[in-house]
């Protein structure tokens, strides 16, 4: 497994040098794109991204846990929670990094 992470200002050199923007103008176009994206989640939208996956946001109902270490019931409270699935295509492409 690579130990990189791709960040926001990684996000915003590639635009930066993929389209000519400035840096500035580069990371304002990320931070935008972002916002874009957790306004319609915070909104309850689903948000689909052709040929990379789908974001949507569901609802989980209170229940009973237990506590590992003391075997203690515990009440988990409802709550949501984001969920992302890829993608066939995305799949695909991780699948065939993980050959070479």
């Amino acid at each position: 497994m690579a130990d990189k992470t791709l960040t926001r200002m990684d996000l915003a050199e590639a635009v930066h040098e993929e389209l000519g923007l400035s840096r500035n103008d580069s990371a304002e176009l990320v931070e935008a794109v972002l916002g874009h994206i957790s306004d319609a989640l915070v909104a309850g939208e689903q948000v689909k991204i052709s040929s990379f996956g789908t974001f949507s946001v569901r609802d989980k109902a209170a229940r009973i846990g237990r506590n590992p270490k003391t075997g203690e019931e515990v009440p988990i409270h409802p709550r949501r929670v984001l969920t992302f699935r890829s993608s066939h295509l995305m799949k695909d492409k991780v699948a065939a990094g993980n050959r070479s």
